[in-house]
C-alpha cells in the first residue's frame, strides 16, 4: 500500500505529505489555507506536499478555482492567480503548519478571515502559513499518510525553493503567545451560537461554486471506491464535529478533506 516509509511521530524529522491534486498545489500557491484531516496533525514546522500520480480532470480544477475564487471574494480578494499546471508524481514543495484545531473552533473563530472559516469543514483543520515552492519539482512517489522525506531528496529540495506570496495572507494568532505549540485541539471556545459566516446571505455565485466543488469531490469518491469507513465523505457525517457545526457545514461548505486523504497505492 505504498507505506513503508510512513514514521512515527517521534521519528519524524522531514515529514512529507502526499495530496491528490488540484489540492496539492493549492496548498503550496498558498491558496488553500486549511488541510483537512479526520485525524490531528502530528507535527508542527515545515510539511512538504507531493503530488500523488492521478492526473485532475480539467472539471475538477474548474470546479475547486472556482471554489476558491468565491471564497477570497469573501473578504474582498478576486485577483487570484493559479498554478498553471498541476503536476503529478512530484514534490512540490512545502508549508508551515502552525496548529491545529477542530472544525467547531475554526468556524467559530472570529479573529481570522471570513473565507478561511469557510475552509473549516473537517474534524481537525491543520493551520498552513508560508507557502513555498520548488523552482524545479522533484519526480519521486509518494507514501500514505506523513511520511519522512528521504534525506538525498531533502537535501536537494531545500536549496531549490523559492517563497511565494499568497493572494492573502493569513496568521493564525496563537491563544498563548509563549508557546508556539498552543495552537492544537481545544485550545480556542468554539461558540455555541452560529458564526457570522453562517448568519451571512449566501451570494448565488458562492452557492453556485459550493455546488461545483462538491460535485467534483463526488466523482472524485466515485473513482476512489476503497474510501475507508468512518472517513469524512460527501453523503455521511463529519466524524469529531458536533451536531451544530454538521449542520452549518453540510449548509455552506464541501466535504472536501476527504479528497485529498484518500489515495489508492496505484496513484501514489
Amino acid at each position: 500500500m505504498g507505506s513503508r516509509n510512513r514514521a512515527e511521530p517521534s521519528n519524524i524529522r522531514n515529514p512529507c505529505l502526499t495530496m491528490h491534486q488540484p489540492w496539492a498545489s493549492l496548498l503550496v500557491y498558498g491558496i488553500k489555507r486549511i488541510e483537512g484531516r479526520s485525524w490531528p496533525s502530528p507535527i508542527r514546522g515545515r510539511l512538504w506536499i507531493h503530488a500523488a500520480g492521478k492526473v485532475p480532470e480539467q472539471e475538477t480544477i474548474k470546479a475547486m478555482e472556482d471554489f476558491y475564487r468565491e471564497i477570497y471574494a469573501m473578504d474582498g480578494i478576486t485577483d487570484i492567480k493559479f498554478p498553471e499546471h498541476y503536476p503529478v508524481s512530484r514534490l512540490l514543495g512545502c508549508v508551515e503548519v502552525v496548529g491545529c484545531v477542530t472544525c467547531d473552533e475554526l468556524v467559530s473563530w472570529e479573529a481570522i478571515n471570513a473565507g478561511v472559516r469557510v475552509e473549516g469543514q473537517t474534524a481537525f483543520c491543520w493551520l498552513c502559513e508560508c507557502p513555498q515552492k520548488l523552482v524545479v519539482p522533484f519526480e519521486m512517489r509518494g507514501y500514505q499518510g506523513v511520511y519522512n522525506l528521504e534525506r538525498k531528496v531533502y537535501e536537494s529540495a531545500v536549496r531549490g525553493l523559492m517563497s511565494v506570496e499568497p493572494p492573502l495572507r493569513v496568521k493564525f494568532p496563537l491563544p498563548d503567545t509563549r508557546d508556539p505549540h498552543s495552537l492544537k485541539p481545544g485550545s480556542l471556545a468554539s461558540s455555541p451560537n452560529e458564526s457570522s459566516v453562517s448568519q451571512q446571505d449566501k451570494p448565488p455565485r458562492l452557492v453556485e461554486a459550493i455546488a461545483g466543488a462538491r460535485a467534483a469531490a463526488t466523482q472524485f469518491s466515485k473513482n476512489n471506491s476503497s474510501q475507508p469507513k468512518n472517513r469524512i465523505s460527501i453523503e455521511g457525517s463529519t466524524m469529531g464535529a458536533s451536531t451544530r457545526t454538521r449542520s452549518r457545514l453540510q449548509e455552506w461548505v464541501p466535504k472536501l478533506d476527504n479528497v485529498s486523504e484518500r489515495s489508492d497505492a496505484k496513484n501514489l
